[in-house]
């Protein structure tokens, strides 16, 4: 049974960093591209970042750009997400998914498994 525990999330003021991390478990995940979405209130959720569990090639929404780093560790199955100058429209639930293959990496629904996600409360 796949599962995906994401942890790290919590309240920060505006400019300050939080990493967020995502446990995975269950299967090997050789092939697969490993996702950061988000959700804030009354918003669709939206792609945050990507990366190759194999070859760690990284992708990134423009509103992330500059500001987040997506990293895996294979031998702990961790995906990280590391949040610097955190702005107030980063506040969302922050929910970590796993898909086979590169195609779609920015939509959520060809993404198979997903994590019960994590909050980021970035204040101003």
């Amino acid at each position: 049974q796949v599962q995906l525990v994401e942890s790290g999330g919590g309240l920060v003021q505006a400019g300050g960093s939080l990493r967020l991390s995502c446990a995975a478990s269950g299967r090997t995940f050789s092939g697969y591209y490993m996702g950061w979405f988000r959700q804030a209130p009354g918003k669709e959720r939206e792609f945050v970042a990507a990366i190759s569990w194999n070859f760690g090639s990284t992708y990134y929404a423009d509103s992330v750009k500059g500001r987040f780093t997506i990293s895996r560790d294979n031998a702990k199955s961790t995906v990280y997400l590391q949040m610097n100058s955190l702005k107030p429209e980063d506040t969302a639930v922050y929910y970590c998914a796993a898909k086979f293959g590169p195609s779609g990496m920015s939509i959520s629904t060809p993404y198979h498994y997903w994590g019960q996600g994590t909050q980021v409360t970035v204040s101003s």
